[in-house]
């Protein structure tokens, strides 16, 4: 692949042999971003996992303290009630049989979905639409609840869900490269201590392999792993 001369110019300042620490890294990031847009920020693992294993198909969500910096647009699907109780905590969208319809009629225009256990039957019809967008609720992510209040806020206040893909990489955006550099580097961590948390008993070997951080048009920076290797 070949690349424009703001990106091989960016990658001159990354010692691709150099692991860096966390801090040097996200100061390398915010030096090497260079869209005329402003860029997410966005980290990679390489897991020593097995995600065809049920118990290794890492997966989970995190609060990062200061948010990716992006609206996130939430719908609950819910029945009265709970639908004012989902709006009043700052949904953007909720409701039952209108999304139902909605959804199978191919609209997704939303970015997390929450649902009350009792309207699974139904959302649980709909997997072969939201299944691929990464947008069908699950309790282990906290969007299967009761709870519908303190799910929305959580969401809006900066908790991200993440799994591990077929190759056993993570990926996910932690902020924007707009951020003060300390903020990046406490989502970051924050990210990253909760990648290590979730290590499966059965992995075998070195869990986290590689990590490296990037903007969204910009080359990877490579950060010493042990910092995550716990």
């Amino acid at each position: 692949m070949k690349h424009g001369k703001k990106y091989v110019n960016a990658a001159k300042k990354i010692d691709p042999k150099k692991f860096y620490s966390i801090e040097d890294a996200v100061a390398l990031v915010k030096e090497t971003a260079s869209a005329k847009f402003t860029e997410s920020f966005d980290v990679a693992v390489r897991l020593g996992v097995d995600p065809k294993k049920a118990d290794q198909a890492i997966r989970g969500t995190v609060a990062l303290p200061h948010g990716i910096g992006k609206s996130v647009r939430v719908l609950v699907v819910t029945k009265s009630p709970k639908d004012a109780e989902a709006k009043a905590a700052g949904a953007d969208y909720a409701g039952f049989e209108e999304y139902i319809e909605k959804i199978k009629g191919g609209w997704a225009d939303v970015d997390v979905i929450i649902a009350t256990p009792d309207v699974m039957v139904e959302l649980g019809k709909l997997g072969k639409i939201l299944g691929p967008r990464g947008l069908m609720p699950n309790p282990k992510s906290g969007t299967v609840t009761m709870d519908v209040a303190t799910a929305v806020k959580e969401v809006k206040a900066g908790k991200i869900e993440f799994r591990v893909d077929k190759a056993g990489v993570v990926h996910s955006t932690v902020g924007k490269v707009s951020f003060e550099k300390e903020k990046l580097v406490e989502n970051l961590k924050t990210f990253l201590n909760t990648i290590v948390k979730l290590k499966p008993s059965t992995a075998k070997g070195t869990y986290v392999k590689s990590i490296y951080v990037s903007s969204t048009m910009g080359p990877g920076v490579p950060i010493d792993r042990t910092v995550a290797a716990a």
